[in-house]
């Protein structure tokens, strides 16, 4: 259990870094950036994974695997 919530809470962090990041990325479209760049830059960028990461690490934590099945 408390794997659990340790797992939990390290994948929300990891999710709130990477869409802080994604959010922040959004600035570049007004400086005129067409949206097919902005979703190819964060697709390049390693710290918009994070959220990504922190979304899996969350759902292992809330629908994984329990060992007492």
């Amino acid at each position: 259990m408390l794997y659990r919530a340790a797992l939990y809470l390290i994948g929300f962090g990891l999710s709130v870094a990477g869409g802080i990041n994604i959010i922040a990325y959004l600035n570049l479209l007004p400086m005129g950036y067409s949206y097919s760049y902005y979703f190819m830059y964060i697709g390049r960028r390693p710290e918009c994974y994070l959220l990504l990461v922190g979304l899996i690490l969350i759902w292992i934590s809330v629908y994984g695997f329990n060992p007492k099945e």
